[in-house]
This record gives structure tokens, C-alpha cells and sequence, in this order.
């Protein structure tokens, strides 16, 4: 019976859902009812896919297994065309779900992952609309020029080149223009849609998800809180030389529109761009490594999205130095990992799905700074964890002295942190050596003065 009403439901939502969708002269995306026909349609069919196609087949067989993997795919992909057509949060979320490899199957995450490249854009009269509400003033007003192309598009957002009437070259931020008004009713939407799904799959462990953008969104939605991510990371990092962080304009950004300085480079994970401009890609790798390393066990304050778009590099024409440029400070993680690690460690040994949020940020982050070091084939030198190695034992010696009261203790904990410190300074330069001419060179030697004494 419940399957039969599930039915009857799928089609009646589906019907009206394709009907509205199919309306070319209007803009289905103003009208709840039609996201929500759709997101219905796409819940019931996903969920009657699952329970009549693994129905008459043992559990575990090899059958069994090879039509889960087809249920899965055929599954991502209507999630991936309704995030496609609902747009805005729910991009946001399949996006989301699609970085989530440690977590979902290969078929969501491999069919999830190409919505980074599918972002909507909005048109000139949509921008054009967004400021003159914000900003109270028109393009031409502010602007000497603005290009219409953005630079990049996201699910909430889009950048755009422009030149302020001062002779400032910038770039400006512009929120999409439907998507603060419909946040909260597709979160909403997609708790009921999940709840309902987790009492027809008792097992089904993602309601967290729900959770993470009731919390998260509002926070990437207001572009104030991102400028003032922004100034914060800037100044709690000002001891690396390397970072580059782009200036907030305050007088011109409201939470949907923030102007900021120009900044341009190469992806941190081209490595031909950076062979093409002379630029050291090992030492991009150790840069990143420290800059990470330092956010999570240090200041506990990380930037959650290191993907390659929001992580530049460019080499400094004046000092020859090259330059990690950071954009896209919307969403940081205050991390307690710093004073608690030892807190999270029984939790490691459970199921992801048990593991904290915070720490699912940071596997995300980890996976990501993984990748480009794959990209840069700089993995061998491990400077990635050299760094992390470093940072994890100056937080923990910084803990230990501040809860001592006895000067011998605090003297003895800086003393056991140099040493070890010492020993990390020791390998690095050991794994420096195996890697160069010269360390080659002694091992050879080495080796023949050892065959030579038998």
C-alpha cells in the first residue's frame, strides 16, 4: 500500500513538475511549486528505484552488486539534473556531495563532481539589478568599465573585472539575485524530503547534511562576513610573506555584492603554467603545506574550500618571489583541534558518518591539498607533512605551557619542542640529500666502500 501511494505521489509530482518545466515563456525557477514538483518528483522516483530494483535479487551476489552500481548511477544522475534545474542551493549541496569521496559511492561523487563546472550565470540585467538595490547607483555610475563576461561563476555568486572611476582596477563579487530569497525554503524542502526518505530507509545517515547548510549558507550568503573572513585571515597569517589575501572595499560592499582588490595567477594546480613562468613548484607545495598546516593546529580558524579556483599563484615582477593568492573566504571552520586532538582520536576509529563536522571540513581540505600536490608532483618530498608535523608539535608545545604554572616545565616543554623540531629540520634535509645529485652520489659511494671491504 505505502508503495502504491509512493507511486501514485511520484507521478502526480513528476506530471506537474514537467508541465510547469516545460512552460518556455516563463522562468520556472520564480515559482516554488515547481521546485518543489521537481525535488519531489526526483526524491519518489530515486526512492522506488531503490526499493523495487534490488528487491528479488541476494543480498551480497554478484548480481546484487552490479545492479546497485546501476540503481546508484541512474540515481546521481536525476540528482544531478535536478540540482541543474532547481539551481542555487541546491548546487551548492551537490557540489557539496560530490567532494565527499570518504563518504558516498564512486557513482554519486564521479556524476556529482562536474556541477562545479555547470554554476549558473546571471545576465547584465539581473547584475545591473543587484547593484542598483545594494549600491544605490547604476554600472556607469560606479564604473569607468565592467565586463560583462564574468570571470567566474559560481552556485551563489559570480566575479567580475572592473575599473572604479578612481582608476582602481577591481573585482566585484555579485550574489545571484534569486537565491537569498529561496535558501531557506530549499533547506527546508530538503529536510522534509530527507526525513521522509529516512523513514522509508531506516540506515540512511545523511540528515547531517541538512544541518551543515542550515548552518553554513546564511554565512556564505552574507558577503560582509566573507570580507571580514578575509581581513582576519590576512592578519592572523602576516608573517608569511608568500600569502596574498585581495583588499576589501568596504565603502562599495553590502552582503550581496563585496568589491575587492584585482588580483590574477595561474591555478595552484598548473604545474605547466608555473614551469612557464619560472616558478619553484616545490616550494608552492612547502608554502601550502605551512599556510594549511598553520590555519588548522595553530589559529584554528581554516579556510574550507582550497579547491585549485581559489587558490592562486603568480611570481612577483619586482622581488621574483612567487605569491599564494587566496580568494573566496566564505566559509571557515573555527577547528578545536588545536587544544582537543586528543579528544577526536577514539572518534577516528568509527564510522565517518560519526565523525564531527569539523573534521570532515578538514578531510575535504586534506584530500584537496593532496590533490594538487599529485598535480604539481611534489609529493615525494613530503613537505606537506614535514610542515603539519611542525605546526602539530609547536600547538601542542604552546598548550602544554600555558596549562604549566612551574617555569622548570614551561623550560623543559620549549626544550623538548627545539629538539624535536631539530629532528624534523634533520630528516628533511636527509630526504633533501636522498633526492639530490649529491646524496646519490654518497650512497653510490657508500655502497662500493661496503662491497669493497668483503
Amino acid at each position: 500500500m505505502a508503495r502504491r501511494a509512493l507511486k501514485l505521489a511520484s507521478l502526480a509530482a513528476a506530471t506537474s513538475g514537467i508541465y510547469l518545466y516545460g512552460n518556455k515563456f516563463l522562468d520556472p525557477n520564480d515559482f516554488g511549486v515547481v521546485r518543489v514538483g521537481r525535488a519531489v518528483a526526483t526524491t519518489a522516483v530515486i526512492t522506488y528505484d531503490y526499493l523495487t530494483s534490488l528487491r528479488s535479487v541476494p543480498y551480497g551476489s554478484e548480481e546484487y552488486e552490479f545492479l546497485k552500481s546501476q540503481v546508484h548511477l541512474r540515481s546521481a544522475e536525476r540528482l544531478r539534473e535536478l540540482c541543474c534545474a532547481n539551481r542555487g542551493t541546491f548546487i551548492k549541496v551537490g557540489q557539496h556531495l560530490g567532494a565527499l569521496d570518504y563518504l558516498l559511492p564512486e557513482e554519486y561523487t564521479r556524476t556529482l563532481k562536474v556541477l562545479h563546472s555547470q554554476a549558473p550565470q546571471s545576465t547584465r540585467q539581473e547584475i545591473e539589478q543587484v547593484i542598483r538595490e545594494d549600491l544605490g547607483k547604476e554600472i556607469k555610475e560606479l564604473f569607468v568599465s565592467f565586463e560583462d563576461t564574468p570571470l567566474g561563476a559560481a552556485s551563489l555568486a559570480q566575479v567580475h573585472k572592473a575599473v572604479l572611476q578612481d582608476g582602481r582596477t577591481v573585482a566585484v563579487k555579485i550574489q545571484h539575485p534569486k537565491v537569498q530569497a529561496q535558501s531557506s525554503k530549499d533547506i527546508l524542502l530538503m529536510e522534509v524530503l530527507l526525513l521522509v526518505v529516512k523513514q522509508i530507509f531506516p540506515d540512511f545517515e545523511f540528515m547531517w547534511l541538512v544541518e551543515e547548510a542550515k548552518k553554513n549558507l546564511p554565512l556564505e550568503l552574507d558577503f560582509l562576513n566573507e570580507g571580514r573572513n578575509a581581513e582576519k585571515v590576512a592578519h592572523m597569517l602576516k608573517n608569511f610573506d608568500f600569502l596574498k589575501v585581495p583588499r576589501i572595499y568596504w565603502e562599495l560592499s553590502t552582503r550581496r555584492v563585496l568589491l575587492m582588490e584585482f588580483m590574477e595567477g595561474g591555478q595552484v594546480n598548473d604545474r605547466a603554467y608555473m614551469e612557464k613562468n619560472g616558478i619553484n613548484v616545490n616550494e608552492i607545495s612547502r608554502n601550502l603545506g605551512k599556510l594549511y598546516s598553520e590555519m588548522i593546529f595553530v589559529n584554528g580558524f581554516v579556510h574550507c574550500d582550497p579547491h585549485p579556483g581559489n587558490v592562486l599563484v603568480k611570481k612577483c615582477p619586482a622581488s621574483g618571489k612567487a605569491h599564494i593568492i587566496l580568494l573566496d573566504h566564505g566559509l571557515y571552520q573555527d577547528v578545536e583541534i588545536r587544544s582537543n586532538a586528543a579528544a577526536y582520536l577514539p572518534q577516528i576509529t568509527q564510522l565517518l558518518n560519526n565523525v564531527p563536522r569539523q573534521m570532515l571540513l578538514l578531510l575535504k581540505t586534506n584530500d584537496l591539498l593532496r590533490g594538487i600536490e599529485s598535480a604539481l608532483h611534489t609529493r615525494a618530498s613530503a613537505s606537506s607533512f614535514l610542515n603539519m608535523s611542525r605546526c602539530c608539535i609547536r600547538a601542542v608545545s604552546t598548550y602544554q605551557r600555558n596549562k604549566s604554572h612551574s617555569l622548570y616545565r614551561r623550560a623543559q616543554i620549549s626544550f623538548t619542542e627545539a629538539l624535536s623540531l631539530w629532528q624534523i629540520n634533520l630528516y628533511e634535509l636527509f630526504l633533501w640529500l636522498k633526492g639530490s645529485r649529491l646524496g646519490n652520489w654518497v650512497i653510490v659511494l657508500l655502497s662500493r666502500m661496503h662491497h669493497s671491504t668483503y
